[in-house]
This record gives structure tokens, sequence and C-alpha cells, in this order.
């Protein structure tokens, strides 16, 4: 009986069947490279990631590829974007896409997790391009801090009071390297005698300043704000009052200090331009609390007897005229009291009893004295 010979199985040309140790070592390989070339392309994936998770995630980000290294527009503007508190990831992620900020939101959403930047995310307002790649925008969002800082001073404030205002302004400037640049500023400014300082010509109000500004920015940008708010007729307007820019400042600024409303500022200015053209000394107590102001109490409130007798040129209680200097920095309005005064009979004021802030004019010194509180 002959031999039977096995049937031979023919299979198409070039088609090879892998044998399972080979599928499983390819696997294995491809588990092992597959996050080792995310890493490379995207950095570090994020500890909280199990290993599974990691070679998920770094699959897709390899996947995804352009879509996270290359900007949504190369030429597109800036913007302002904002992550309200509570948004998830994904809800960002959209959202960037929908304003044009990245090309997709599914694989900023992914780079995200794999970075475990989507625990960081920060709600407030992003000033964001679509210049920017991707992972670019997803270390922005990591930062609310505005690129810009609000810098604001007060009405009244003293060199000083803006100096200790700085260290939560937000600005890289010490009140020290601040005080030190105010008392000796930039002479450009023809309305600034040479050796004074810049006290009263920090115009006050509210400043957009660059976060990285120096102090030499900010001098400058306080300064220039008020160069700009002296137009030529408050100049004619202190000429016909006969007095220059820089006296104009100084009465100004006791204005700004004795003035709780807005409102009487022209009225306290005719007072003390009444008091100057009858050759009586102003004698208003900003100029003693200035004299004698400590850290702490820039402004003593009340003041002594004590304390008027202080030896101080700017002592208005002792010294006839105006102090040698501004005492504040006013505001604009103090400045325009100056320069357009009330016409009145006054020579003297003092406070209500009622806790308004105004103020009880008189003409003579009995009634002065019969406006006292009891």
């Amino acid at each position: 009986m002959p031999t039977r010979r096995p049937r031979k199985t023919y299979l198409p040309a070039g088609c090879i069947i892998a044998p399972p140790v080979l599928l499983a070592l390819v696997a294995l390989t491809a588990y092992l490279i597959v996050p080792l070339l995310a890493r490379n392309a995207y950095g570090p994936a994020a500890g909280a990631l199990g290993q599974v998770q990691v070679f998920q995630y770094s699959l897709k980000l390899l996947w995804y590829d352009g879509l996270l290294t290359l900007p949504a527009d190369p030429y597109g503007p800036e913007q302002v974007f904002r992550v309200e508190p509570g948004q998830g990831a994904r809800q960002v992620a959209a959202n960037l896409q929908t304003a044009g900020l990245v090309r997709d939101g599914a694989a900023f959403a992914t780079y995200l997790v794999y970075s475990g930047l989507d625990t960081l995310i920060q709600s407030g307002e992003f000033t964001l391009s679509p210049a920017l790649t991707a992972m670019q925008i997803a270390v922005r969002l990591q930062d609310a801090t505005p690129a810009q800082v609000t810098f604001v001073v007060l009405p009244g404030w003293r060199l000083e009071e803006i100096a200790a205002s700085l260290p939560t302004s937000g600005l890289a400037i010490s009140p020290e390297s601040f005080l030190a640049k105010a008392k000796n500023p930039p002479d450009r400014f023809d309305f600034l005698p040479p050796g004074v300082s810049a006290e009263g010509f920090l115009l006050p109000g509210s400043y957009q300043l660059p976060r990285n500004a120096s102090v030499d920015d900010l001098l400058s940008t306080l300064m220039n704000q008020f160069a700009l708010s002296l137009t030529p007729d408050m100049r004619k307007a202190f000429s016909s009052q006969g007095l220059d820019v820089f006296q104009a400042v100084t009465l100004a600024s006791i204005i700004q200090r004795e003035a709780v409303q807005v409102e009487e500022q022209p009225a306290i200015a005719s007072v003390f331009y009444n008091r100057l053209s009858a050759g009586m000394k102003l004698e208003t107590d900003p100029t003693i609390q200035y004299a004698i102001g400590v850290d702490g109490l820039w402004w003593k409130v009340p003041l002594s007897l004590e304390d008027l007798q202080v030896n101080s040129p700017y002592n208005t209680y002792l010294n006839p005229g105006l102090p040698p200097g501004p005492i504040s920095n006013p505001a604009l309005s103090a400045i325009q009291a100056v320069a357009y005064p009330a016409q009145t009979p006054y020579y003297f004021f003092r406070a209500r009893c009622d806790g308004s802030g105004l103020h009880n004019f008189s003409e003579t010194f009995d009634e002065h004295l019969l406006n006292a509180c009891p």
C-alpha cells in the first residue's frame, strides 16, 4: 500500500503568518517605544497616570502630532480669553478651539491630561494669541497673573504713602528705590524747579503699567500725566493769581488735604487767597501734619498745641506765605480750584459738626469761633 504524503497548503504570495510570540514581541516593543517617542516630543507624562494610560495618551498625542506643535494662525492677533471658575479641561479646550486659538480641542485636552496640566488650569483672564502652539497656550493657562498691573495713586497721598502701596501693587519696585528716585526726579519738566522732589506732581489716578515696569517708568508715567493735564489756560490762570506752577501745586496740595468734599475746593481756595492777600498766615493743619508725619502716622489727628509750635519751614502757623513745596499729591480738581477759585469774602472755615465732611465759612474770627462744635 503506497505511503500517503501530507497535503500541502498553498497561500497567496507574500502572506506570512506571524507566530504568537512574534506578535507579543511587537506589541511589547510598541508599548515601550510609543511612550518614549511621546516623551521626547511632548515632555514627561503626569505621574498620576498608570502605565496603560501613559501608553494610550502617548499614542493619541503621536496621532495628533501637528495639531499640537503648530500654531492655529501664525499671524493671528492677541485676544482676551476667559476661563470661568469650575470649568474642566475639555470645556476649556473646546472654548479655545471655538475662539480660534488652538487647531483641535480634543488634541489640546489630550495633551492637558497627558502632561497633568489639566488640574493646574486657573480661572481668570488670559491674553493669548493663535500664533502660539497649543503646548505654549497650555503653559500660559497655568498663570492667571495679568501682564498689566493697575496702579492707583489716591488724591492727597504723600510720597511715602505711594511707596508703601508698592509691595502689594504687583509691580517689582521697592519702596526704597521709589523714594530715592522720587526725591531726585528727572529734570525734563519745566514746572519742576531744580533740586526739589516729585512731591505734588505725581497725579493721582488709576494707571495701567506693565508688571515689569521700572521705577523710572512709574515716575515718568505719573509725571507725564500731570504734564498732559496742565493746560495753557491753567498756566495763565495761575499767573493771573500771581503764582507759578510750583506755587500753584503747593497750594493745591494743601487744599486737597483740607477739603473732604470736592465741591468745596474752590471755596477753600478762595479763603487761602484772601488770607495771602491780607498778609495773614495760612495757619493750616495739613502743613503741620506733613512736617511731623512719621511712618504709620503720616497725618496726625488731632494736633496738640506743642505740634503747632514745631520748628519747620512747613509750619504755616509760624511762617507767612506758602510752605517750601507741596505737602501731598493733589488731584486735578484741587489744581483747577487754584486756577479758578470761587470769589468769596471768607477768611476762615471750620468743619461742621454733623460728620458730613463739609465746612462752615466765615468772614471774621468771632464768627469762626461761633462755628466751633459744642
